[in-house]
């Protein structure tokens, strides 16, 4: 009689731990950086085990819209009116004086709380204009290898000052695309003309195969519409689940059914939204003197509808959101309390707007707590869902590719 082959030993085992967003109790079996099997693993042969010891294990959080070159500026671009114009021009300032050594020791120190937190993906935006040139993309792009045990990092040349009313700012953009960069980003709002921008950032996008990511109707009231210019374009031509859009605000100020219109057209052209919900409730309603609004994009209507929704931390102690240090679980505080997600299918929802939802955005289609992903995951010292999204519990540890990256919480100064 044949010998039986015997099981391949794990690299490790997470023991007892709490998968979401039930809380069911198994062990994580991992081999070779994923995911190789869920269950009751206690005889099975493991290299190391950890005793999770009835603590939730979630993906790694993803933070898909990051402004890495702007991060802590505070100190040189303060917030004192509070408004959005005042915060595009004081980093616009800030920016004049950016040297490769200040941006790229701003990046690390927020890539650095990042992996603390428990992110294992993160696409960073970085300023392509006439006032910096490609020198914060330069700085920033040795970062991507530098972090990669750790982090996953995209890079998106962002046009934040408009690329017709900053001449030099296309070609800057094309060789940002053509160095490094892997996506394209746009701002049609701060720009002399919001539709010709759009064709702008979509003719590089196709010319050099890249997918868009639009900061778009950031503002209180549906003054600008330009997700409507991006529907159109993304039909046109052919970039369905290539295209991303941070903020979405004024959607929020459209009657119902203008919501429901807009949502189902945002689903059949693969169109993701990322909320970023630290910037938008700093910035908007800031005219409103009784009934503030909260200035959200409407996440539970677009979840509804089949968008992909994301949830991301966008700015880090500077003009644009004065707090924050990175972490993705400030971001579910947030959602919980200002988005009225505070049901238990509401929480679920919130924990993939960090995780899943954001993977699906970067590309990323093995993201997730499941034999054959990868295992790039998050111990929460939490016993609930309700503590793991709306307490800010301690990260204990992360892994990535199944190795442990962090191991322990704590707080650091900022720069």
């Amino acid at each position: 009689m044949a010998a039986a082959h015997p099981v391949p030993e794990f690299d490790l085992v997470l023991a007892a731990g709490l998968l979401p967003p039930a809380g069911q109790r198994a062990d994580i079996g991992i081999r070779a950086g994923r995911i190789h099997a869920i269950g009751d693993l206690a005889a099975q042969a493991a290299r190391r085990r950890v005793d999770v010891a009835g603590r939730f294990v979630v993906p790694g959080f993803v933070d898909a819209h990051v402004h890495l070159d702007k991060a802590y500026l505070l100190d040189r671009a303060p917030s004192r009116d509070g408004t959005l114009a005042e915060a595009i021009r004081v980093t616009a300032e800030a920016k004049r004086g950016f040297t490769a050594a200040d941006v790229q020791a701003r990046a690390r120190a927020l890539l650095d709380r990042a992996v603390r937190a428990g992110t294992t993906a993160m696409r960073g935006h970085v300023e392509v204009d006439p006032i910096v040139g490609l020198r914060s993309l330069e700085a920033v792009l040795p970062l991507r290898a530098a972090y990669a045990d750790r982090l996953d990092l995209q890079l998106c040349a962002f046009a934040q000052e408009g690329i017709l009313q900053a001449p030099g700012t296309e070609a800057l953009l094309r060789e940002a695309l053509r160095v490094g960069a892997d996506v394209v980003g746009g701002c049609p709002y701060n720009d002399a003309d919001g539709e010709a921008h759009i064709d702008r950032v979509f003719a590089l996008a196709r010319e050099l195969d890249r997918d868009v990511d639009f900061h778009v109707d950031f503002a209180d009231d549906p003054v600008h519409r330009h997700v409507a210019a991006i529907i159109d374009r993304t039909e046109r031509h052919g970039w369905h689940g290539r295209v991303a859009l941070g903020h979405l605000t004024e959607l929020a100020a459209c009657d119902e059914p203008e919501q429901a219109r807009v949502a189902e057209a945002l689903r059949a052209a693969g169109i993701a939204v990322i909320a970023l919900p630290a910037t938008d409730l700093y910035l908007m309603g800031r005219r409103d003197t009784r009934n503030v609004r909260r200035g959200l994009a409407p996440v539970k209507r677009l979840r509804k509808a089949g968008v992909t929704v994301a949830a991301a931390t966008n700015n880090v102690q500077n003009a644009f959101t004065p707090a924050g240090n990175g972490d993705p679980l400030l971001l579910t505080y947030l959602l919980v309390v200002a988005a009225h997600m505070g049901a238990a299918e509401d929480m679920a929802a919130v924990l993939d707007m960090v995780t899943v939802e954001p993977a699906r955005i970067l590309g990323h289609r093995d993201h997730g707590v499941a034999v054959g992903c990868r295992a790039d995951l998050v111990v929460l010292d939490a016993s609930s869902l309700a503590e793991a999204m709306g307490g800010v519990p301690a990260r204990v540890p992360v892994l990535k590719g199944g190795r442990i990256t962090f191991e322990a919480g704590g707080n650091e100064r900022a720069p």
